[in-house]
């Protein structure tokens, strides 16, 4: 290991001199070091892996330190004016109006359309985690694709930087990127305007495994955000390895494996946020749904429960008992839960995390007074529509999705974008007959049902469920933004919104 000094002349090596020689004798380079898991390293070296991580995450960041940057850094905000008494001279001037300006900072990038840039309060914010979430086909990986385009525009479109592609599926799509290039009025207009996007900018890795992916995101990436100027971050699919390492492995409990898990995503959250806030780049990342089913502990059961008990408690006692509440928290303020009315099933779930007050044993009257059940206003199957972005529509008819990686995941991510689809169906017609926007060309075959309708094309909707610095769009679909996938990119779509049922 002769070449750390020669990299890193201020590395302090006495803190580190038990693995020094260990290393030596193994002929381990810098190089190595940086490019080799610390498993495989312990095994090679036979040293504890715990004082090779630390020895390690010294020399990256030692690294990350020396290294000069490709970019200025930029100059630290002017401290503000102290303050003075209103004078004659001074009271009447009014200030510069600054609401218009972007926090300190705080810049965006855009999806290269406008109507889909105002509904997302500007574009995708730097230094934050934004997810795109929906089922397969939405266009999650759409919208990656225009954000690794149009972060290489000048401002006010883009950042004027390169783009990192992390794929854990496939690997870049390079032939749908140089269609956008060819086609798309926006990036055309850039090119002739002398600062053109590009494939070259455009840096890209393939992560099958969730080995890979932790090596990469912990070691490789911060490496590369020092030697090149990227503002954008991509990793599309975020949940496939988690998944496919979490929910495939044999041996192991259910609540183990769950807890493992939450281990590893809150500390990919906290490495991207690092990531995000110390480079001020835009992490974006896609994420995978899976269908909601209702569960035991559903507002519905414990509504049907309440009812029952409350029936059973107005034939044994003559106490009267209402049978519908106000509301969720004064229910809780009012009542106490009771073993006796809450089933054995529903028991493990509290409905609030506030603690309980029992009465006495000798104020038996006032304990039947208090035995129905609250409702579950805390529980995950009440809430989770306000952050998945499923289910916070009641006339909804849609079936319920719920973002992979489940709560945990949802708390690491400052933004999160729900994409819906919807199927347009169309009666086919013949050729001869005059075609209109909602026919079906239908080539003349007898065997199938002319009757049946066909599938002409989707639908597609954009929401945003949370954000820092945007108001959410609200309940359903009603103040969503509809989108269409083109040949030349993402294009928003204005139609009448008494029209969307």
């Amino acid at each position: 290991m002769t070449d750390l000094l020669h990299i890193l002349p201020s590395f302090p090596l006495s803190a580190f001199a038990a693995l020094l020689p260990t290393i030596e004798r193994h002929a381990l380079t810098t190089t190595d070091l940086l490019t080799t898991h610390p498993a495989d390293l312990a095994k090679r070296t036979q040293l504890p892996i715990i004082d090779l991580r630390r020895f390690l995450a010294a020399i990256q960041a030692s690294l990350t330190d020396d290294l000069p940057s490709s970019r200025p850094l930029a100059p630290p905000p002017p401290p503000p004016p102290p303050f003075t008494p209103s004078s004659p001279s001074t009271k009447d001037k009014q200030p510069e109006p600054s609401a218009s300006l972007p926090p300190s900072g705080q810049q965006f990038i855009s999806t290269l359309d406008d109507g889909l840039d105002a509904a997302l309060g500007g574009g995708i914010p730097t230094g934050h985690i934004t997810e795109f979430t929906g089922e397969s086909g939405v266009g999650k990986t759409q919208f990656l694709l225009s954000l690794s385009l149009a972060v290489q525009l000048p401002p006010p479109r883009g950042l004027g930087k390169q783009a990192l592609y992390i794929s854990t599926e496939s690997g870049l799509a390079t032939r749908r990127l140089a269609q956008m290039l060819n086609g798309n009025a926006i990036l055309r207009e850039a090119s002739a305007a002398g600062t053109p996007a590009s494939l070259d900018a455009i840096h890209s890795a393939v992560t099958p495994d969730l080995e890979s992916q932790d090596h990469i995101l912990e070691y490789q990436v911060p490496v590369l955000l020092s030697r090149h100027d990227i503002g954008l971050m991509i990793i599309d699919s975020v949940a496939a390895n988690y998944r496919a390492e979490f929910e495939r492995q044999q041996g192991f409990s259910h609540g183990s494996n769950m807890a493992a898990r939450s281990a590893e995503l809150i500390k990919l959250g906290a490495l991207l946020r690092d990531l995000a806030r110390r480079h001020n780049i835009a992490v974006v990342v896609a994420n995978q749904v899976a269908d909601r089913f209702a569960s035991s502990s559903t507002p519905s059961s414990i509504h049907h429960h309440y009812h029952r008990s409350a029936a059973i408690s107005r034939n044994t006692t003559n106490t009267t008992v209402h049978s519908h509440l106000e509301s969720p928290l004064a229910s809780r303020s009012n009542m106490t839960p009771s073993s006796s009315a809450i089933p054995p099933h529903l028991s493990t779930t509290p409905t609030s995390s506030m603690p309980f007050s029992f009465p006495d044993d000798n104020d038996h009257h006032h304990q039947q007074e208090q035995q129905q059940p609250s409702l579950p206003a805390l529980a995950l199957d009440h809430q989770q529509r306000w952050f998945t972005g499923w289910g916070d529509d009641p006339r909804s008819l849609t079936s319920l999705k719920t973002p992979s990686l489940g709560l945990v995941w949802s708390t690491q991510i400052s933004c999160r974008v729900a994409l819906y689809k919807r199927p347009v169906y169309g009666r086919p017609t013949r050729i001869a007959a005059p075609l209109s926007a909602d026919d079906v060309v239908y080539d003349g075959d007898d065997d199938g049902d002319v009757r049946a309708p066909t599938l002409k094309t989707w639908r597609r909707w954009m929401k945003v469920v949370f954000a820092p610095h945007v108001a959410a769009s609200g309940q359903g679909i009603e103040n969503a933004t509809e989108y269409e996938v083109t040949m030349t990119g993402l294009r928003s779509v204005k139609r009448d919104k008494a029209k969307v049922k």
